[in-house]
């Protein structure tokens, strides 16, 4: 028998032949959710590659990336779009001084202009690497980690000033892990023959790195064997990622003194006043038992073995401004070996995205004017509401919340912040010493004046108007300290939909999904510990949360099961967070998308109904293609699962999702109910 999905496939591609017919040559690129189908799957046993198959399979990814998709595609736009901003600003040759777009043209004309920089190489950098050179004790090694912090590289630890999750009116003092150059502490440890190729690989790397600053053979392979040899002792008192997610588990706050005491030989004096920050009373350590081995490392390990890895951290924080011999090292390790990427991005994406990294703020208010559709900010409003009205209508109908804990939960959504579009005011980054002589010192200045400003904040109201993220990125968070959502102007960019709005099937599975991953953070098993106001603070009732954690648990048996590459397995426990937030915004969505005329009139698009319309745009919305090596990576160290079960995953928890695409006992996606998770 043909099951009820085939039938219905098969007339909708005939539609669509019959149609195109009819259509010119330029009419019959029809839209994606027809286009990428691939009918030699069934949608029961892989809805991810039956929705995007055929897609694939025309576009292979690309030497210089390590994924393609939909988020390559949303990239891809707003880095022309981006690029255009930069390009015109750089043409301006006399602009005012501290203006936008001086500051903007300056810095990305520095960065085009390769003949300056490749004449530099690393001088740029002689007078710093001297005063390594000289260190002769601890002093000296705390100062120079925090000259590097300085620069937005990575150095012993992290640190920075940030809202008191328990006070979230006040700005605290941080300390967390960091410092490792490979990307977890599993690539240090793990026996598997990839590890174990990758850390010989880095040795090489690192040998490649010293000999380029002057040292010889011999020198160089000795210093990146004892590199390698300290950061095996960090990485082995840094905890895993998935130990990282539990807010309690991850706030010690204690007195300055009290953590003096923690680590007796590290003098913290030389790092506050190398930033100016004085009478500071506590602070708030994520990983207390870090700090205490750091304290032991630096003491065990002779000056010289850190100097060599203040000398590599610093270099490598350095590198994508300097020469391109020494970009190209640098990218060699940690695009190639590490992700797979074969080619190097075109030198004017490369500043482009540099550029927007450094001042994406600035370039924020241009896009802001120049590209930005007349009704965007309106559409996304109305959706978010919508979105935000169907949780509450879910919270009061949960059959196993208590109504004291529904009414908490209430409260806490109807509290949540809803930021869209762009920020209402911008900083005033005037005072940043920008101009085309150095791309290196421009890169160097900005990010001291950002840290400067963060450091500023210390002592300050929490400025509850700064944004993370700007407007041109295709990008979203939740902030579970201000318990505020944030979706930028960017994501209403559907591809295939640049010039006008797409219809709401497309943008509840897209957008819509978006929002309700969001606010579903909120209530996920890290966002359910803070309460109304963004306060890291128990609301729950006892019976509420053990009933809560008992479906948070079903969820991380579910990704547990699925083999994301070879004999690996997606990590529940880690992903578990994004994966309640990603059934929470599908189901959301999927509520809110039945509120429209399109759902309720049934309109028929392309052929597709409201609800197949729905299902294939939330596929397309993750249809990204990874490199192996890179799909290892984020496996082992993202908290977000692999596109394939971002996909599945959620859909096989959907009883319309079954009855929409006629899945049935013994497809691969079929789940009995008493197996699917029930959240939200």
């Amino acid at each position: 028998m043909i099951k009820p999905f085939f039938l219905s496939l098969v007339i909708m591609l005939a539609i669509i032949a019959i149609s195109s017919c009819r259509q010119s040559k330029k009419d019959q690129a029809h839209d994606a959710l027809v286009s990428h189908v691939d009918s030699t799957i069934k949608p029961g046993d892989d809805f991810f590659l039956f929705a995007n198959g055929k897609w694939f399979r025309q576009h292979p990814i690309h030497a210089s990336e390590v994924y393609n998709g939909f988020n390559q595609l949303m990239e891809e736009l707003s880095y022309t779009q981006i690029r255009k901003i930069c390009e015109s600003s750089a043409a301006i040759k006399n602009a005012q001084r501290g203006s936008v777009k001086q500051l903007i043209g300056d810095f990305y004309y520095s960065g085009m202009d390769s003949v300056s920089r490749n004449k530099k190489g690393l001088s740029e950098l002689s007078g710093d690497l001297a005063r390594i050179e000289v260190i002769r004790d601890l002093r000296g090694i705390i100062n120079f980690s925090a000259y590097i912090q300085s620069l937005g590289g990575s150095s012993l630890f992290d640190f920075g000033i940030g809202q008191d999750e328990k006070i979230n009116c006040k700005n605290a003092v941080y300390f967390a892990q960091e410092g490792l150059s490979l990307p977890d502490r599993y690539y240090y440890f793990d026996t598997n023959s990839q590890s174990v190729s990758i850390r010989k690989k880095f040795i090489n790397h690192a040998e490649s790195v010293f000999i380029s600053l002057g040292y010889s053979k011999n020198r160089a392979r000795a210093a990146a064997g004892k590199l390698m040899e300290l950061e095996t002792a960090l990485a082995g008192n840094t905890r895993n990622a998935d130990e990282t997610r539990d807010p309690w588990m991850n706030y010690h706050k204690m007195t300055y003194q009290q953590f003096s005491e923690l680590t007796p030989d590290i003098d913290w004096n030389i790092f506050m006043d190398y930033f100016g920050l004085h009478n500071v009373d506590s602070v708030i350590v994520r990983q207390p038992e870090f700090f205490a081995a750091l304290n032991k490392d630096i003491r065990s390990y002779p000056v010289d073995s850190w100097k060599i890895y203040l000398t590599y951290h610093f270099v490598r924080a350095m590198a994508a401004y300097a020469d391109d011999k020494t970009y190209r090292e640098f990218f060699n390790f940690y695009a190639s070996t590490l992700n797979g990427t074969k080619e190097q991005w075109k030198r004017s994406k490369l500043i482009s995205e540099q550029t927007n990294d450094a001042l994406g703020e600035l370039i924020g208010q241009v896009y802001v004017d120049k590209y930005i559709h007349k009704g965007t900010k309106e559409k996304l409003v109305e959706i978010g509401n919508t979105i935000k009205t169907v949780f509450a209508e879910r919270i009061k109908a949960l059959d196993w919340m208590s109504s004291a804990t529904k009414e908490k939960a209430l409260n806490k959504l109807n509290t949540m912040r809803m930021r869209v579009g762009y920020p209402d005011k911008w900083r005033d980054l005037s005072t940043i010493k920008i101009d085309r002589s150095s791309y290196m010192k421009n890169e160097m200045n900005v990010n001291q004046w950002e840290y400067k400003y963060m450091i500023s904040q210390y002592g300050k109201p929490v400025d509850r108007n700064v944004w993370r993220i700007n407007p041109q990125s295709f990008d979203a968070e939740y902030d579970p300290a201000e318990n505020t959502v944030t979706i930028t102007d960017f994501n209403i960019n559907i591809p295939g939909y640049e010039h006008k709005i797409a219809d709401d099937a497309i943008l509840y599975a897209i957008i819509g999904t978006t929002f309700g991953h969001e606010i579903t953070h909120g209530f996920d098993d890290q966002g359910c510990q803070y309460n109304a106001q963004g306060n890291l603070q128990n609301w729950w009732f006892s019976e509420d949360s053990v009933k809560f954690y008992a479906r948070t648990e079903m969820i991380i048996k579910q990704f547990n099961r699925y083999i994301a590459i070879d004999t690996l397995h997606i990590n529940g426990e880690l992903t578990q967070g994004e994966n309640i937030a990603d059934l929470g915004g599908l189901i959301l969505a999927y509520e809110a998308f039945k509120k429209t005329t399109q759902f309720k009139n049934n309109e028929i698009v392309e052929g597709l109904n409201p609800r197949q319309r729905f299902f294939l745009g939330y596929a397309f919305s993750n249809m990204v293609s990874i490199r192996p090596e890179y799909a290892v990576y984020l496996a082992k160290s993202d908290e977000h699962s692999l596109p394939k079960f971002r996909v599945n995953g959620p859909l096989s928890n959907m009883p319309e999702f079954y009855e929409t695409f006629g899945v049935k006992k013994g497809d691969a996606l079929w789940v009995p109910d008493s197996l699917r998770v029930k959240i939200w």
